[in-house]
């Protein structure tokens, strides 16, 4: 549990800290699934590189959630979150949703599901 609750923290700060985005991408296991829009991605080289595409076309970023919890009969732990962001091209925007993930026994996320409320948030990455 302990790295999901350090999860958005470390995103917001990895845009401007080398240190806080290797212990990011030190929260999931090499393995790791993460799911956009319902767009299945495989493996942490994946992950990383959809951060990098994160940063390079937000200059900022800001993530508050509701803390996680299980989801009841299953291995899933849920979070609501809502974030606030500055695009590269100077455009703010806000954005809300949930977020699943699935923990390994070693406590690393192995499954990460991002469901935004705005269905196309992520259609450019």
């Amino acid at each position: 549990m302990k790295n999901l609750d350090l999860y958005f923290d470390l995103f917001d700060r990895s845009r401007t800290s080398e240190q806080a985005e290797e212990e990011l991408h030190q929260l999931f296991s090499e393995d790791m699934v993460f799911v956009l829009n319902g767009d299945r991605n495989e493996g942490i080289d994946n992950w990383k590189s959809f951060v990098r595409s994160i940063y390079e076309n937000n200059v900022d970023l800001k993530h508050m959630y509701e803390g996680w919890r299980k989801h009841e009969g299953t291995d899933l732990y849920v979070t609501k979150w809502a974030v606030c962001g500055k695009l590269a091209s100077g455009k703010v925007y806000t954005q809300t949703g949930i977020d699943k993930a699935m923990l390994n026994e070693n406590g690393e996320i192995t499954y990460l599901e991002n469901i935004p409320d705005q269905q196309d948030l992520f259609a450019s990455y």
